[in-house]
């Protein structure tokens, strides 16, 4: 019996297609609603609806043989593995890595440096644009606010659900001051991460008392007051109709990057007229944002306030046992994670010369947390990973066009990005469920610093 339980066949077989058939019945019922019926308007403007059997079959299918490869097979190889590293005494976490593990972070760095240049290398100045920007700045912008995040959430162990406040107060404090007073972005990007730290200790003073899913629910409120705030207050931010014409960010204030201007970039450098030069700045203005933000949180986690976040995380409890004031740890948790979403916001909002209100919905805070989650709680690199894989993955659906061979003319890509952003989310949880990087590295050690795996962290912490 164990034998062909080990080499998968009657028993595992058997189990794994009853697993296909009842993951088949489940994706036909939830998919029945969302995929198998759609409603449209016919040529006299009355709504109508019609099926997508085909479609819905693919869906099907796609859930009845993933789940039966995965227990069937993937499942069985998994743990086959892993008893056999458990006989042979193999620890979980090599102390040997490889060359590629040691310098990951040196040669993404060194990547991310030429990255723009790459783009121009190889698709243009046109082609260019979209690699730049969509890509490179949208998921730069996205790890600088999954690192603020990551204070508050990673190291202080305080669910916020409403960081897309401190990034919509950043975007709105250099719209509204850029455009009433013609301050610069260098004056102005610094302002909006303090104006932003102090919306943090706002929030911060109510929610001291409360934990968990009390204090998630008041972080969701405050996220949608700023929110309701923006499209009420039309005197001053002009409501849904948002603040266009931000003025854009200027090379150190030596060059400007409009065309029309006197002290053009284009006009001084020789070069022809293009927006890609604006974008690569700007990717490496958003790029040395991040490298700032890091490096800050590495060295508050190895200060006595970053180790009174961690114990605050593990025990509030004992952490007051041990004379830690509470209440100024969490503010300045709250604070610095906010103050980095300020920096965002604003950079945001130069980048995009435009915002509005719908641009800092709940939804917004969700794929941050997501990030966050998905990439290891307190871990850099992997948030970073989480964010490459999750933003990238996304903007790469816009380019799935050939999709449309398997699943019809009518299937839209982008319109199914949060369907397959939350499959991914579950796949990952599944197999990683402490994230990418499952390994932690203690802040304080005795006599040599060693990795300490997942499976002794309490779950999502480390």
């Amino acid at each position: 019996m164990a034998a062909s339980t080990e080499t998968g066949h009657p028993n595992v077989l058997g189990k794994a297609v009853r697993e296909g058939v009842f993951a088949g019945v489940v994706a036909f019922l939830m998919f029945l609603l969302f995929v198998g019926i759609e409603t449209y308007q016919d040529i006299n403007n009355a709504l109508v609806w019609r099926t997508r059997w085909g479609l819905l079959a693919i869906f099907v299918l796609v859930a009845a043989v993933s789940r039966f490869l995965s227990v069937g097979f993937i499942k069985p190889h998994i743990d086959r593995r892993k008893l056999a590293k458990a006989k042979s005494g193999v620890l979980e976490i090599s102390e040997q890595k490889s060359f590629f593990h040691r310098h990951f972070l040196k040669i993404a760095l060194v990547f991310l440096l030429v990255y723009p240049f790459l783009s121009l290398l190889i698709v243009g100045k046109q082609g260019s644009l979209k690699y730049v920007d969509n890509f490179g700045i949208q998921i730069l912008i996205y790890v600088m606010l999954a690192w603020g995040l990551n204070i508050v959430v990673g190291l202080a162990g305080l669910l916020d659900l409403g960081y897309v406040a401190f990034y919509a107060v950043g975007a709105y404090s250099y719209a509204l001051l850029s455009s009433y007073f013609g301050f610069s972005f260098w004056l102005l990007l610094p302002m909006s991460g303090i104006l932003a730290a102090l919306w943090g200790i706002i929030l911060g003073f109510p929610v001291l008392r409360l934990r968990g899913d009390y204090l998630a629910i008041v972080t969701l409120a405050f996220g949608e007051i700023i929110r309701l705030v923006l499209i009420n207050w039309t005197d001053v931010t002009k409501g849904t109709f948002g603040i266009s014409g931000i003025a854009k960010a200027s090379f150190f204030g030596i060059w400007s990057f409009d065309t029309g201007s006197a002290n053009s970039f284009v006009k001084a450098w020789g070069l022809s007229a293009s927006s890609v030069y604006y974008k690569i700045f700007l990717f490496y203005v958003i790029l040395a944002l991040c490298m700032l933000t890091a490096y800050v949180t590495i060295r508050l986690r190895r200060m006595p306030i970053g180790r009174a976040w961690e114990a605050l995380r593990e025990d509030e409890i004992a952490c007051r046992s041990l004379g830690i004031n509470t209440v100024t740890t969490k503010l300045t948790a709250f604070a610095t994670g906010a103050m980095f979403g300020g920096f965002a916001g604003s950079f945001f909002a130069t980048r995009q010369g435009f915002v509005s209100p719908e641009s800092f919905v709940f939804l917004e805070s969700a794929v941050i947390l997501a990030i966050v989650v998905l990439g290891g709680m307190g871990s850099l690199t992997g948030i970073a990973i989480a964010a490459v894989v999750m933003v990238g993955g996304t903007e790469v659906l816009r380019e799935m066009s050939f999709l449309k061979v398997v699943f019809g003319p009518d299937f839209t890509p982008e319109l199914y990005r949060m369907l397959l952003f939350g499959l991914a989310m579950i796949i990952v949880m599944l197999f990683k469920p402490r994230g990418f990087v499952g390994s932690r590295e203690p802040t304080a050690f005795l006599k040599e610093r060693r990795a300490v795996s997942g499976s002794f962290t309490k779950e999502g912490h480390g």
